[in-house]
C-alpha cells in the first residue's frame, strides 16, 4: 500500500491521499498498454477484410474494445444510479448442467475451457442472484451484436402504445423514402416480425456481391466495393430485389428490417435513433454508465447489431419486461400490453413457413425481433458471437450474457442459451417459484 506522510496544516493533502488509497482497490484494468498495441496492430486492413471475421482471442478482445476501433455514437444515462440488489443463490452456481467434460456445476462451466463466456448477470425478482465475469471487468461495455435488434422494437412499441404508430399500417406510410422500393406495402408488424418477405437475408458473408453483404457494407461493417451504396438510407430507398415470399406468410432473418425499424423510430421521433433511445430508455432506468452505438460510416447506427453497454445496464433493460421493473424505474417504461404480445401475440406460422429452418418444438412463435418466445414463457434475443437477453416475466427473471467465438469455431460446443434455460428451469420452475 502506497503510505502518505502526514505535514501538520496539510489537511487537502492528507484527505487527497486517502481518498486514492480508498478507490484505488475498486478498479481492476482490463487489459495493459503492451495488450493494446498488440490487438491494434493485429486489426485487418478494412479495405481488405473487416474486423469482426477473426475469432478466439482476438474477437474477445475486440467484442470488448470495440469503442477504440470503430466510431460510436452515444446512447445517454441519467439521474441516480438505480443499485440492484445482490442476493447470490448459491443453487445457480451449483446447479449441474451438461458440457464436453460431462456434468459440471454452472459456475465451474463458465470458467472451464469449453466456456466463451466474458460475463453474465442473473436477476429474480428485481435482485442480482448470480453475477460472473470470468473473461472481462464488470466496468466493460462489450458489443451485444443482434441483441441490439429489440431496441427498435421496443421503441416501435413505446410509440405504438401513444397511438403515433399503428403497426397494421405499411412502413412507408411513417418512413416515406421507402415508397417504390421493395418494402412498399410491407406493413410494419410484419417487418418487426421478420416477415417483410424482402429478398435480403442475412448469412453467407463470403459472397461480397449479395443484398445483405451490400446493406453491410453501406453501413460500414463489411468491406465496400465500388458498387456499394453510399449509405444504407441510399440502399433501402432504392432496394429492387424482389421476394421470397409474400409478406406476413413466413420468417426470414434480415437486419435490413431492424434498419427500417430504427429509421421509422426516427421519422416518428424527428431525432436519431440513438438518442430516441437515450430518451425513452437509457436516461430512465438508473444505468451505471452511458451506453454507444457502433456507427462506423457517417454516424449512422448499427440498429441492427452494434449496442456497446454494461451488462448490469442490459440487465435493467431486460427489468422492463417483469413486474420488478419499479426496482430500476418509478414508471412503466414497456407497455403491459406489449410484454402480453410478446408472449401470447406472436404467429407461429412465421416459424412454421420459415425461409431456413423451422418451428423447433417448445417454441410458440417469434415476435418483434425476438428470436424465440418458448412455452415456459423465456423470451430470448441472441446476438452471433455468444451474446443473449432472456427474459420470464412469469417467473420474473432476467439473464444476459456476453461472449465471443471460439477459435475453433465450433458451436456445438459453446452455446450458452441451453444450458442457462436448464439452469433456470431447475431453480425458478413451477416447483422451485419460491426458492
Amino acid at each position: 500500500m502506497r503510505r502518505c506522510t502526514f505535514i501538520p496544516g496539510l489537511a487537502l493533502a492528507l484527505a487527497a491521499c486517502t481518498a486514492a488509497e480508498e478507490a484505488a482497490p475498486n478498479f481492476e484494468p482490463a487489459s495493459t498498454v503492451a495488450e493494446n498495441l498488440r490487438q491494434h496492430r493485429a486489426l485487418p486492413d478494412p479495405a481488405d477484410e473487416v474486423w469482426w471475421t477473426q475469432t478466439g482471442e482476438a474477437m474477445a478482445w475486440r467484442n470488448r474494445n470495440l469503442h477504440q476501433v470503430v466510431p460510436t455514437v452515444n446512447v445517454y444515462r441519467d439521474g441516480p444510479v438505480r443499485e440492484l440488489a445482490v442476493r447470490p443463490l448459491a443453487a445457480i452456481a451449483d446447479y449441474p448442467v451438461d458440457t464436453p467434460a460431462g456434468e459440471l456445476a454452472f459456475d465451474a462451466y463458465l470458467h472451464g475451457e469449453h466456456s466463451t463466456t466474458m460475463g453474465i448477470v442473473i436477476l429474480h425478482r428485481g435482485d442480482i442472484v448470480f453475477e460472473r465475469y470470468p473473461r472481462m471487468q464488470p466496468h466493460e461495455k462489450p458489443i451485444w451484436w443482434s441483441v441490439t435488434k429489440v431496441f427498435p422494437a421496443t421503441l416501435v412499441a413505446i410509440l405504438e402504445h401513444r397511438g403515433l404508430v399503428d403497426a397494421t399500417q405499411p412502413v412507408d406510410r411513417y418512413v416515406p423514402g421507402l415508397k417504390g422500393s421493395d418494402f412498399e406495402g410491407v406493413t410494419v408488424r410484419n417487418v418487426l416480425d421478420m416477415a417483410s418477405g424482402v429478398d435480403c437475408p442475412d448469412g453467407d458473408y463470403t459472397d461480397r456481391s449479395t443484398c445483405y453483404y451490400q446493406f453491410e457494407a453501406s453501413l460500414g461493417d463489411a468491406v465496400r466495393s465500388e458498387g456499394t451504396p453510399d449509405d444504407p438510407y441510399t440502399m433501402l430507398s432504392n432496394l429492387r430485389v424482389g421476394r421470397w415470399a409474400e409478406q406476413g406468410t413466413g420468417y426470414d432473418y434480415s437486419g435490413t428490417n431492424t434498419f427500417v425499424l430504427g429509421w421509422l423510430v426516427e421519422e416518428v421521433t424527428g431525432m436519431p435513433f440513438q438518442d430516441a433511445l437515450s430518451r425513452e430508455v437509457w436516461t430512465r432506468i438508473g444505468a451505471e454508465a452511458d451506453a454507444s452505438i457502433y456507427a462506423n460510416r457517417y454516424g449512422i447506427p448499427l440498429t441492427s447489431g452494434g449496442l456497446l453497454a454494461r451488462p448490469r445496464d442490459m440487465a435493467r433493460f431486460g427489468l422492463l419486461f417483469t413486474p420488478s421493473y419499479g426496482k430500476i424505474s418509478s414508471e412503466r417504461i414497456v407497455p403491459e400490453e406489449h410484454i402480453d404480445l410478446l408472449l401470447h401475440g406472436g404467429r407461429p406460422e412465421l416459424l412454421e413457413n420459415a425461409r431456413f429452418g423451422g418451428r423447433p418444438p417448445g417454441i410458440r412463435h417469434n415476435v418483434y425481433q425476438w428470436d424465440l418466445v418458448f412455452t415456459n414463457d423465456d423470451v430470448y434475443k441472441g446476438g452471433w458471437a455468444g451474446q443473449g437477453l432472456l427474459v420470464n416475466p412469469s417467473r420474473d427473471v432476467v439473464a444476459v450474457w456476453v461472449g465471443y467465438t471460439a477459435a475453433d469455431s465450433d458451436p456445438e460446443t459453446y452455446p450458452l442459451l441451453p444450458r442457462v434455460r436448464a439452469v433456470l428451469d431447475g431453480v425458478f420452475g413451477a416447483e422451485n417459484a419460491d426458492r
